[in-house]
Parts: C-alpha cells; sequence; structure tokens
C-alpha cells in the first residue's frame, strides 16, 4: 500500500501532529463561518504557501489534488447556477482553502502518527465501554492507507478499459473497483485478527 505521507523536513513537518490537527479543525470552523470573500482568498493563499512548503515537485502536487478539485469546481458551478456569485465563490475559496489544508497536513504526518492521536483523542470514549481507542485509530490508519490505494486502482482499472477499446462508464468502472476493495478489505481485516491486534473481549 501506498501513503499520502511526503519526507520532508519543512516547519509542517516538524510541528506537532496534535497541533496540526487541532489547527486544522478550527481552521474548518473559521473558513465556514467567514463569508468575507477577502478573508477567504487570504486563507487560499496561506494554505497554498502550506501545501507549496511540503516540498512536492508542482506536477505531483497539482495530480494529487486535481480530483478534488474537479468536484469542488462542479459544486462550485451547481452554486453559481442556483445562487448568486458571491454564494458561489464563497463556496469555492472555502472547499479550496480546506482542502489545501488538509492535503497539508496528511502530507507531513505520517500513518502511525495519525493512529497514535486519534487513538489518545478516543481514549476518554472507552470509559462508555462501547468502544476501542485502539481499534478507531486503527480503522482511521486503515482509512488513510486506503485512500491511495483505491485511487491507484482505479486509474489503474481505467487504464485497461482504454487499452481494450471499451467504452468508459461509471459502472463499469465502480464494478471491479468495489469487488477488489472488499477483498483487499476482508483480507486486512483477516490478518488483523490473525495478529491479535484488535482486542475486543480483553
Amino acid at each position: 500500500m501506498q501513503s499520502l505521507y511526503v519526507e520532508g523536513n519543512s516547519a509542517m513537518h516538524r510541528l506537532s501532529p496534535r497541533v496540526k490537527l487541532v489547527a486544522l479543525a478550527i481552521f474548518s470552523i473559521v473558513v465556514f463561518i467567514s463569508e468575507n470573500i477577502a478573508l477567504l482568498s487570504l486563507a487560499v493563499l496561506m494554505t497554498a504557501i502550506a501545501w507549496r512548503m511540503v516540498g512536492m515537485p508542482l506536477a505531483d502536487g497539482l495530480r494529487r489534488l486535481r480530483p478534488v478539485f474537479l468536484t469542488i469546481a462542479i459544486v462550485a458551478l451547481f452554486n453559481l447556477i442556483f445562487n448568486h456569485w458571491h454564494d458561489a465563490l464563497v463556496t469555492l475559496l472555502r472547499l479550496t482553502a480546506l482542502m489545501l489544508l488538509a492535503a497539508t497536513v496528511t502530507a507531513t504526518t505520517t500513518i502511525a502518527q495519525f493512529i497514535d492521536e486519534v487513538t489518545a483523542l478516543a481514549r476518554p470514549l472507552e470509559r462508555t465501554g462501547r468502544v476501542q481507542a485502539d481499534d478507531i485509530g486503527l480503522a482511521i490508519g486503515l482509512v488513510l492507507r486506503f485512500v491511495p490505494e483505491i485511487l491507484n486502482r482505479y486509474q489503474a482499472i481505467r487504464e485497461a478499459h482504454q487499452a481494450r477499446g471499451l467504452q468508459i462508464r461509471p459502472i463499469t468502472l465502480l464494478a471491479p473497483l468495489i469487488i477488489l476493495t472488499l477483498r483487499d478489505a476482508d483480507n486486512v481485516a483477516s490478518a488483523i485478527d490473525a495478529r491479535g491486534i484488535r482486542r475486543h473481549g480483553s
């Protein structure tokens, strides 16, 4: 499996994972409260600078962000069609700023760091007797690990269809993608249980 983490020694890499996650949460609240275009534009500029500081080649960085940005552009376009242009622009700036900061945090934080922080934050929930903090951290870590793998598999299936001269349709791409992903998920779950990583009933 591949990771979204990018090796580096930038200021964001050196920052505490907990600080980054808390900052991301606070930033998300701020950008969704504000409707000031100047402030949101500044947020986009600052997060773009932070993203470039990760140290990734520009082409690789744009390739990572392209699918998400296309989704944001579609959402903004629908807003432009059905609402005032100001609302559409606010939506575009909000989501772009949030995407850039989230991508920066993800690229500068290892899976292990994510798991450790999520597990620590979820530890108080164990008092309810309904959840295991280690399981929550593990689940988050697996999601982060599977995202790039699923994207790569989607691209591989798409290229295979193109090579065979088959028409590209969402249903023909999603069916094999879902089957392969569920198969991998089942294999990972079996491996986890075999190693006794989950501690239910302990």
